[in-house]
């Protein structure tokens, strides 16, 4: 199972852990897995609409930032971590 790391804003639904196990081959499915074991982390991380993740979150696979959101492949031994996306431009 993948090694998820928790956004400090999320801890609270995860019983304050920082790391979780989670199965899943694909983005999608660590999130609905997080979802399943503990209610409410979908709505943090997931658009409807878009059927994507929520504009603002950047998701990194074993030290690479996603560029294919929901479908980014995962493997077992992965680590996965949920951040707020940084922008930023010249002054």
């Amino acid at each position: 199972m993948a090694e998820v790391w928790i956004p400090p804003r999320m801890q609270g639904l995860t019983g304050g852990r920082k790391t979780v196990q989670v199965a899943g081959d694909t983005i999608r499915q660590i999130v609905n897995n997080l979802e399943k074991e503990f209610p409410g982390t979908k709505a943090r991380l997931y658009d409807e609409e878009l059927d994507d993740l929520l504009l603002g979150i950047a998701v990194i696979v074993d030290g690479e930032s996603s560029q294919l959101g929901f479908l980014e492949p995962v493997k077992e031994s992965s680590e996965v971590h949920f951040l707020p996306a940084l922008g930023g431009g010249a002054a």
